[in-house]
């Protein structure tokens, strides 16, 4: 938080639900495209009352609500966007109903929704995310189908594969991948690395720990 604190966001944080311990995750509970907030429904029954806390953020926010409904499911960690082409895996957690609702949603406003499979991880960000040049980055053993990316890049540590851009040329990522962070720096990228080892023991990323809205006035 500190980080994105010192490159400028502005940090608005969502209160913590004793009854729901994967709350610290809140990428999953809501997609951002332009300036609407798609509330989703999550595929772990667990981890729905989530929406409930992230909902009125948004709403304060200024932005536009949607929402993906029963029998919809989707997770927001299986939501990659890359300008106006958004990935959406479909697995465990992201059903096709719930793409379908998501592709409604979006694609009136421009979108291209395009879903790629996810069988090896929990969630698509778990196994690829993206740099601002739009190259996907991702760390083979966990993806599906690496030719749907029409830019891709292997990484040679799993963390490698997680990204989060503060802006054009910073990336927030994971302190344990430093063959990659190098592969970034030789890019022309400059890695900021941070210590998220207690939430990699609960299979997450960085890119679960933030949503990042721009402004869209």
């Amino acid at each position: 938080m500190n980080v994105l604190r010192d490159a400028g966001w502005a940090i608005r944080e969502v209160p913590i639900l004793d009854s729901c311990p994967d709350c610290v995750f809140v990428e999953d509970a809501v997609v951002m495209f332009r300036d609407v907030a798609i509330i989703t429904r999550p595929g772990d029954d667990t981890r729905k009352p989530e929406i409930d806390a992230v909902e009125p953020i948004v709403r304060d926010l200024g932005c536009r609500i949607a929402r993906i409904e029963a029998p919809g499911t989707m997770d927001g960690g299986d939501v990659l966007k890359i300008g106006d082409t958004i990935y959406v895996g479909r697995g465990g957690r992201t059903n096709q109903a719930g793409i379908d609702q998501f592709a409604a949603i979006v694609e009136p406003m421009g979108a291209r929704v395009v879903a790629v499979p996810v069988t090896k991880v929990l969630h698509l960000k778990s196994a690829v995310t993206a740099l601002p040049d739009g190259t996907v980055v991702g760390w083979d053993p966990a993806v599906d189908d690496s030719s749907a990316f029409p830019k891709y890049l292997s990484m040679p540590e799993e963390s490698g594969a997680h990204v989060v851009l503060i802006d054009d040329k910073r990336l927030l990522m994971a302190a344990d991948a430093p063959r990659s962070a190098q592969m970034f720096r030789d890019l022309g990228y400059e890695p900021i690395c941070v210590d998220i080892s207690e939430f990699i023991k609960l299979e997450g990323c960085v890119t679960c720990l933030s949503v990042r809205l721009r402004d869209f006035n």
